[in-house]
């Protein structure tokens, strides 16, 4: 079997608004639990109680990730300013 080598560069990632993202995703598993919780006995009659905690895992999962988010957003952005504190520093005779 021959080694795959790429043929081109691997295009940028995709930037946008990660947190806000994030933060809708978790808004809304929450929301998904809290509307299941009043069939809570329908679902365990059916054996199907995994579609509740699936949306509250959801949304605990997605806590952690808009800190996760936020934070990454956080080091960009002090990384950014540093590059152009540095490149200024540069520039400056």
């Amino acid at each position: 079997m021959a080694k795959w080598i790429a043929k081109h560069e691997a295009p940028e990632p995709l930037e946008g608004p990660v947190v806000a993202t994030v933060t809708g995703g978790t808004i809304l598993w929450f929301a998904l639990f809290v509307v299941q919780l009043p069939f809570y006995g329908w679902f365990a009659d059916r054996g199907q109680l995994w579609w509740v905690w699936t949306c509250a895992a959801g949304g605990f999962l997605g806590l952690i990730g808009i800190w996760y988010v936020r934070g990454r957003e956080a080091a960009l952005k002090r990384h950014a300013e540093s590059t152009a504190a540095a490149r200024s520093e540069l520039d400056t005779p």
